[in-house]
């Protein structure tokens, strides 16, 4: 009786301890949304909030100040889907190579690579960009080099290690048996593992992209970078200004209802990593 009280006591302890840091994690979130919340609300109270997401002047040094985020929103969504596109196709590849077709050895180098790639911090990206990516493009296509395209083509790289390292671990999480029971029926690899096993992992594959998702649209310094900064409706060879480049260039100097504006813009960026989790979770209770 006294060991069954002791386990019974130790087992609510342990309970007691994980319980409470659960809810450690979700203070911050909390307290994140209240803040934000609570400093953008003079803003689109003043402004409104429709006039602040469909306008598309961002002036506010003028006399009235305007204020409207329509065309950082574009920006980003455009950005994002740049680099997705790119991120997910080589990423993909990448990942159905190193588990299905890749040595162990050459995998285990290639896989150090990666997890290299994911630890350079993205002020070097963004240094890179400037160096190569935007003349690339300037001497290829014409102007002056910053754009959605080299700002899609540096993130995308940056997303990189994200796309590949969740693939990988979505792929690996398959049965194995899926495949040897495809190759014992007589079907060609190539077409257990494309028919099958990417079937298989679809769900944790959507996941993957939508995770990535939510880390691309909240990039900042080497968008900063290559992006241009015009707070123009994006072009693919124009430079573009996204939600989180507005608030890196102007929160150091700005106050009063620009600061309440600025806060605004990171309350809209927030909305939409929220709808783009909420979507994900219904779209993966579909499939």
């Amino acid at each position: 009786m006294d060991k069954f009280i002791s386990f019974f006591l130790r087992d609510s302890f342990i309970r007691c301890v994980l319980s409470f840091c659960t809810i450690l994690c979700t203070i911050p979130i909390f307290l994140m949304f209240v803040f934000i919340i609570h400093q953008a609300w003079p803003a689109f109270q003043h402004i409104g909030v429709l006039e602040f997401l469909v306008g598309t002047a961002w002036k506010p040094t003028e006399v009235p100040p305007h204020f409207g985020v329509f065309f950082m929103i574009t920006g980003s969504i455009v950005v994002t889907l740049i680099a997705m596109i790119f991120a997910m196709a080589i990423g993909l590849g990448t990942s159905i190579y190193l588990v299905f077709f890749c040595k162990p050895r050459i995998a285990e180098f290639i896989n150090q690579a990666i997890s290299l790639l994911s630890s350079i911090p993205s002020v070097v990206f963004g240094f890179w960009g400037i160096m190569v990516v935007v003349p690339a493009i300037r001497n290829i296509f014409g102007g002056n080099g910053n754009s959605v395209l080299a700002a899609g083509i540096v993130l995308s790289i940056i997303i990189l290690p994200t796309v590949i390292s969740l693939n990988i671990a979505a792929l690996q999480a398959v049965p194995r048996q899926y495949l040897e029971g495809a190759l014992a029926l007589g079907s060609q690899p190539e077409e257990a593992i494309f028919s099958i096993m990417l079937r298989a992992a679809k769900p944790a594959i959507l996941n993957a992209f939508i995770l990535t998702l939510g880390r691309a649209i909240g990039e900042t310094t080497a968008v900063v970078l290559v992006a241009g900064n015009a707070n123009i409706f994006p072009r693919l060879l124009k430079p573009v200004r996204t939600l989180t480049a507005n608030i890196a260039l102007e929160m150091g100097y700005a106050s009063g209802l620009h600061y309440n504006a600025i806060v605004a813009s990171g309350a809209v960026l927030f909305v939409i990593v929220l709808i783009l989790n909420l979507s994900a979770k219904n779209v993966r209770a579909r499939i």
